[in-house]
């Protein structure tokens, strides 16, 4: 289960979306969060889809990726479902038992609200996908650079955003392979009741735990060991060069983001 999990990994490939300006993608992405939560309309969702399907092509990224960053939420998404279908009452009541009533409204917010998170997560997931965790870096960097005048530490923001983002397949790595361990040792893992599946993770989490600070120690050394103060003065191999690819690929997302609106607003007058 620990291996499905792909966020923050990047897949080398060669793309539109990875020859993209990691700064615009960091735009795209928030731009299309706006654009699926900004209408209620069913058309939203549409216009969504359509604008994921396309990202999905241009980035030339396996769909069993995609599958693999939704594997780990499905338990969460199927709760998501059962609470909308127990505890919205809106509408005509399709199914009774006792106190519990499905109706038209929890049956639509369901569906509403499981695909939105789909599209939510497999649409983000390409931003980790496409970009490598050092132009992440930079990017964020870039875009944050107005807030130097705030002191607010933007360099160490940013740094401390990608190395999270870099080390979070390590540690998952790194419990797998202490959870194998465990199991050879005869730990029951995945089997018992709740409370002894919560106190089986216990001799997972230490040694997690010591790992990761371990982890830490051994990168604050190196960058210590390389003379590293921080972003004053920091020069950079690669310089973000925005291109027409990267205004057009905006264009285009402006665009989908006003259809969205304008179709929620359409609906709201009618």
């Amino acid at each position: 289960m620990l291996k499905d999990i792909t966020l923050g990994q990047y897949f080398p490939v060669d793309s539109v979306l990875h020859r993209m300006d990691p700064r615009f993608k960091i735009i795209f992405t928030m731009l299309f969060i706006i654009m699926l939560f900004a209408g209620q309309s069913v058309w939203t969702l549409v216009i969504g889809g359509i604008f994921v399907v396309m990202a999905q092509l241009l980035s030339r990224i396996p769909l069993k990726m995609s599958w693999k960053s939704l594997k780990p939420i499905l338990p969460i998404l199927v709760f998501t479902a059962v609470l909308n279908l127990v505890f919205i009452g809106s509408g005509d009541v399709l199914w009774e038992w006792r106190f519990i009533k499905i109706t038209e409204g929890g049956i639509t917010t369901s569906i509403f609200m499981i695909v939105r998170i789909v599209l939510l997560i497999v649409g983000s997931s390409l931003l980790t996908y496409t970009t490598s965790p050092i132009l992440l870096t930079d990017a964020l960097e870039s875009l944050l650079s107005p807030l130097r005048k705030l002191r607010f530490p933007v360099h160490e923001m940013a740094m401390m955003m990608s190395i999270a983002l870099r080390f979070i397949p390590t540690l998952l790595e790194e419990t797998d392979k202490i959870m194998s361990a465990q199991k050879a040792r005869g730990a029951s893992l995945d089997s018992g009741k709740l409370t002894e599946r919560v106190k089986a993770l216990v001799p997972i989490l230490i040694p997690l735990f010591v790992s990761a600070f371990r982890r830490a120690e051994e990168l604050a050394t190196a960058m210590e060991c390389r003379c590293y103060r921080g972003g004053e003065g920091r020069t950079r191999l690669r310089q973000l060069k925005a291109g027409t690819r990267d205004y057009l690929g905006l264009a285009v997302c402006l665009l989908f983001l006003a259809a969205s609106l304008a179709v929620n607003i359409l609906q709201k007058k009618g």
